[in-house]
């Protein structure tokens, strides 16, 4: 009996019984589609978190004051506290101290509303200097950006993000208008471009101005000089890590530290961020996928549980042809190849429903989902493995039938 007429024999008795053979592979279709839907969406979850760190900027380094604690003795979080200056920044961007060190911008962050005509928007106000544009990886749409003599003079300017200034004047093209915050005039002289968002923060929401304007005249307070953070620009991703040596001896001695464990400071790089998050993420996506896989388990328990019932519905048709001389493996050739057939077809439309849904479930949870052709190609081999390991026992059970045995069966 040939390949060709032993697949002609094993498509035409999987056929015979339509449904039966359908909810088969049912089974195993849902375990392959649900098993490329779980690895792409945390391949996809990696890529947008990369995407978001790296809209940061390139080559950062972040530097975040350590935590408070209160007169009650309550500890704050990571942040919290008010370790962090201007004059810790000016240290930092020595090239004399910091040689691997690109640039460096400082940034105090609070909440303001916003005025215009008879409008109001509450948005972040970031207070920084001249190099937070190329630090941060931004780019002006209108206008121009802060000036190092807008910050000496405290000038009152703002740069809107390009949400607020819609907010606000129902446009983008705002240079030259006037926006009013904490009672105080501001000129908008630029407007940034739309970056999109990092995380739950939306970068096209924010009022950027002079580091000394909002320091004297938005914040004041004995805190007035303390900074949100630092962001620093490695001269390259080859001396980032130099840079982040620097950092942090730098501020070491500043601030009186013995050690980096007893820091009122953290500084944290893209890599660092990235490895953690895709860490979290791979350990998550294997878990998932597993548990996804139980499902296909149960699908070749079902194609197991099939070719049984067939080897019992075709006992007298196996004695028939062994008793005209079929051999053995010929016999266990057959429902092999209905077992991998039926692993097969289940594989090819659980791919293909994988494959329709990643393109469809974006839009619906607002997340990528990266197709990944190995987790393809490998769920169908899994399958087609599927149907031949649970075929392996109703195969040999038919094979060894004896012929006298089979034909006496009712």
């Amino acid at each position: 009996m040939t390949w060709a007429q032993t697949v002609g024999t094993g498509w035409a008795a999987i056929r015979s019984h339509t449904l039966r053979s359908a909810l088969t592979v049912l089974g195993i279709l849902i375990g392959i589609a649900a098993v490329i839907l779980t690895v792409g969406l945390g391949l996809g979850t990696q890529r947008d978190v990369s995407a978001q760190i790296s809209a940061l900027g390139s080559n950062l380094l972040i530097v975040t004051p350590g935590s408070s604690t209160s007169s009650d003795g309550v500890r704050g979080g990571f942040g919290s506290a008010a370790s962090l200056t201007r004059s810790d920044a000016d240290a930092l961007a020595s090239a004399v101290a910091a040689p691997d060190v690109a640039s460096v911008a400082p940034e105090k962050e609070t909440s303001l509303s916003l005025e215009a005509n008879d409008t109001n928007w509450t948005t972040t106000v970031t207070g920084t200097t001249a190099d937070w544009l190329d630090v941060r990886s931004r780019v002006i749409g209108s206008g121009e950006f802060l000036t190092d003599d807008d910050d000496a003079d405290r000038a009152t300017v703002v740069v809107l993000g390009s949400q607020t200034a819609t907010e606000l004047f129902g446009r983008t093209d705002v240079v030259g208008q006037t926006v009013t915050m904490s009672g105080t005039d501001f000129t908008v002289v630029g407007v940034l471009a739309e970056q999109g968002s990092s995380g739950d923060a939306n970068l096209d929401d924010v009022a950027v101005v002079p580091l000394s304007t909002l320091s004297e005249q938005l914040v004041g307070g004995f805190q007035r000089d303390a900074l949100s953070t630092i962001y620093v620009q490695a001269a390259s991703g080859d001396q980032l890590s130099a840079a982040s040596q620097e950092v942090t001896t730098i501020l070491l001695n500043l601030h009186g530290s013995a050690s980096a464990d007893a820091a009122d400071f953290t500084v944290a790089s893209q890599d660092s961020l990235v490895s953690t998050a895709t860490a979290v993420y791979r350990t998550l996506t294997v878990l998932l996928t597993g548990i996804a896989a139980l499902s296909l388990l149960v699908g070749g328990i079902g194609v197991m549980n099939i070719m049984l019932v067939s080897v019992t519905e075709r006992t007298r048709e196996i004695g028939l042809r062994k008793a005209l001389g079929a051999p053995p493996w010929a016999i266990r050739r057959q429902f092999l190849v209905e077992a991998s057939v039926l692993g097969l077809g289940g594989g090819l439309l659980g791919a293909a429903l994988g494959i329709a849904a990643a393109a469809w479930l974006p839009g619906l949870l607002d997340t990528s989902v990266v197709v990944s052709a190995p987790a393809v190609v490998g769920s169908v081999a899994v399958a087609v493995g599927i149907g031949l390991v649970f075929g392996v026992y109703p195969a040999t059970r038919a094979a060894r039938l004896a012929p006298i045995d089979a034909l006496r069966a009712q």
